[in-house]
């Protein structure tokens, strides 16, 4: 862009003339004398390294068309943002506390129900014997609606300190006994056990589902209570209590690229994650903008909702440590090492490095980009790996 040099030929010039020739031929635009021009995003033309001298202005300018104002979010009557996913959900349901649900990622236990019916989805190492395997932990808003989930499975020490991270109510089947001292935790509220028990052909400890009504097992005769009854005989609140961290994501209205802000973004379509037993991997699928999961060599399917897959708009992997507890192979994740851990977060087909930090058992894990902001999701269902940082080499993203 040409810029015109003024020059005072003399002090006693009209103050008229000097403030012609410091005004740039951009209308609207003045710069009085003796000022600096202050330069902003919006003025993309301008050379900023040689604006800010007091004896020059930028002249000749095009015309700068004005950022489009951000249109206003019209949210539908009777809805609000979910606070998990940012989808439009019914507002009776905005203060209502999620639940986890420990679920049995065995090829055993397979097929799921209900799980694609899920707004967050954690998986992470169950032990280290066995190939590492994994389990799922799904945390759900609308659990009132729901008919079959499961199947449902013993919980670990780091379980009740990510559930505590949305105020959720951790429904498990026990578990080994070093979960007993957060099962006493004041911010834990779960159900373990007692759930109902569906003839499926399979040994116990793959029949049992969660309900949200009173079930009765029509080969065995015997009857379940279902969720709501659970959590109203345990006194738990159905709303957020005094634990609730607050919300724990920020979202965009609007569909964002990381490449699009950030340098550091790379290509993202094939996520092949260190979990050997069952050979977790995640797919972008362009035609639907979403990751599908995969494990055991196969998509994943919900037999309990029209084998829907499982499908994720965000998806976040985290590094952490671990201490294994016994040799049986029950072990904690680090989470609390004060110290940021890697990670990815992953969006339309591209993912960008950033970092994890969590203060306290029941406080929100905070993600941050390369530059510490923190990270944006788009609106749509999340994905969260918890990665074992001895085989965090062999994370492949491509």
């Amino acid at each position: 862009m040409k810029k015109r040099s003024i020059t005072l030929l003399m002090l006693g010039m009209a103050v008229s003339v000097f403030a012609a020739a410091c005004t740039s031929n951009d209308p609207g635009t003045e710069t009085k004398p003796g000022t600096v021009v202050e330069l902003t995003p919006e003025n993309s033309g301008v050379d900023v390294t040689q604006a800010g001298n007091s004896d020059s202005a930028p002249v000749d300018e095009e015309p700068v068309a004005e950022e489009p104002e951000e249109e206003e979010d019209v949210i539908p009557e009777g809805m609000y943002r979910s606070e998990l996913t940012n989808e439009f959900i019914p507002l009776e349901l905005k203060d209502q506390r999620p639940i986890a649900v420990m679920t049995d990622n065995e090829i055993t236990a397979l097929p799921h129900y209900g799980t694609s019916d899920a707004d967050i989805v954690y998986e992470m190492m169950n032990s280290t014997a066995n190939g590492r395997i994994t389990r799922l932990m799904p945390i759900i808003k609308d659990w009132k609606n729901i008919k079959q989930f499961g199947s449902v499975r013993s919980a670990r020490p780091t379980n009740f300190m990510v559930a505590a991270e949305y105020n959720a109510i951790l429904c498990h089947d026990g578990g080994p006994y070093y979960i007993n001292q957060y099962t006493s935790k004041d911010y834990t509220n779960n159900l373990s056990g007692g759930f109902a028990r569906f003839s499926n052909g399979k040994s116990t400890e793959y029949t049992e589902y969660i309900t949200f009504d009173a079930y009765t097992n029509p080969s065995t005769g015997k009857s379940y209570d279902g969720l709501g009854t659970r959590i109203q005989r345990a006194g738990y609140s159905e709303t957020y209590n005094q634990f609730y961290p607050g919300e724990h994501f920020e979202f965009s209205n609007k569909e964002i690229n990381l490449s699009d802000s950030h340098n550091d973004a790379f290509k993202a379509k094939d996520v092949i994650l260190p979990f050997p037993h069952n050979k977790s991997e995640l797919h972008y699928n362009e035609e639907i903008g979403k990751y599908e999961y995969y494990e055991y060599g196969n998509v994943y399917v919900d037999e309990g909702n029209a084998n829907k897959h499982l499908t994720f708009e965000n998806v976040i992997i985290q590094k952490c440590s671990f201490t294994q507890l016994d040799e049986h192979g029950y072990l904690i994740y680090n989470i609390l090492v004060g110290q940021p851990w890697d990670g990815y977060l992953l969006q339309n087909g591209e993912a960008v490095p950033i970092n994890w930090v969590k203060y306290g058992e029941s406080e929100r894990c905070v993600y941050m980009y390369a530059d510490t902001s923190h990270i944006v999701l788009n609106t749509g269902k999340t994905y969260i790996a918890i990665v074992p940082d001895d085989a965090w080499n062999e994370l492949k993203i491509n």
